[in-house]
């Protein structure tokens, strides 16, 4: 219920995500929790954007490094990368698909709080706690 009502206040399907890996670094660490949110503004370049790819069922936070705006239709393209990583995510994104459109887009951050997602990270990787849980 909390989930539902954080997902209502801040119009992203994951207000809250836990950085898995080392992409984002430095700025975000393996660990850190980030708050998201999802607003009618347009997608920025430097923002922070989680997003989901068709057959993934977690979402990837990376900076957006580029924006394309069609001029007749007011769609947005997107590119992204992890801070950390030498090439963009195309490689990460569905074959054949070079940018990201809006509705891949779940949420934007806002705030954030170091290595708090550590937990989450030890239960899900450590399949004994898992069951034991």
């Amino acid at each position: 219920m909390i989930w539902k009502g954080l997902m209502c206040i801040t119009g992203s399907e994951s207000p809250v995500v836990v950085v898995l890996s080392g992409s984002m670094e430095p700025g975000f660490k393996r660990g850190d929790i980030l708050f998201m949110h999802l607003s009618k503004d347009p997608i920025r370049v430097g923002e922070i954007v989680s997003f989901k790819i068709e057959g993934r069922a977690i979402p990837i936070v990376h900076r957006v490094i580029k924006v394309h705006e069609h001029q007749n239709t007011g769609e947005l393209d997107v590119l992204t990368k992890g801070d950390s990583n030498y090439a963009d995510d195309t490689v990460l994104y569905t074959r054949g698909q070079k940018w990201l459109k809006q509705h891949h887009i779940t949420g934007r951050a806002f705030g954030f709080l170091p290595y708090v997602g550590w937990g989450t990270i030890l239960i899900t990787e450590n399949p004994i706690i898992k069951v034991r849980l």
